[in-house]
């Protein structure tokens, strides 16, 4: 025996895919914005994260070490401040820093924007007594791309320029 009654289909209407498929395209192109836009913001951050994290960082540890010297002169080269030869008052990448001992004795240390084989970066060395100088004992920072430090009106000063050509110069007084 057949039965006679009301046909079943199984599926969707043509205008049930369409408005399906619809919304689909319109869930992946706010998805797809938000993307696009999360990658723009983050390239806006890195681009001020030189200013916002590293320099605050440099600052400190160059003021720190600043300022505990009892004199310094600004040179050219490395080879230069370690012979103590050809001391500059202009713009310098190279700082020699002196420093007194408890036993009266001089100390001397250099902070040196160079490339000594090991990449492009603000080293920071201690002079033996033996005047050879080593390895830096450590870098300070390797995001710049220039470091120079100069005299203006008898304050030291150190401008660092930035990997997106941003400028920061920090002032400070010996005493």
């Amino acid at each position: 025996m057949k039965r006679i009654g009301q046909v079943r289909h199984r599926g969707f209407t043509l205008i049930e895919l369409a408005i399906a498929m619809l919304l689909g395209m319109l869930t992946g192109s706010m998805v797809l914005a938000m993307f696009n836009q999360q990658l723009a913001f983050l390239k806006i951050y890195r681009a001020q994260n030189f200013l916002v994290e590293e320099a605050p960082l440099v600052s400190l540890y160059v003021s720190r070490l600043v300022g505990k010297a009892d004199r310094f002169r600004l040179y050219d080269t490395v080879a230069d401040a370690l012979a103590d030869h050809n001391p500059r008052l202009t713009s310098s990448p190279v700082l020699l820093m002196q420093f007194r001992q408890p036993d009266d004795t001089m100390r001397r240390s250099i902070l040196s924007f160079e490339d000594p084989g090991a990449g492009t970066a603000l080293y920071y060395y201690v002079v033996p007594v033996s005047g050879v100088l080593g390895t830096p004992q450590w870098s300070i920072t390797n995001k710049p791309t220039n470091v120079q430090f100069f005299m203006e009106l008898g304050v030291l000063r150190m401008t660092l320029t930035g990997p997106a050509g941003e400028q920061v110069t920090y002032s400070g007084t010996m005493q």
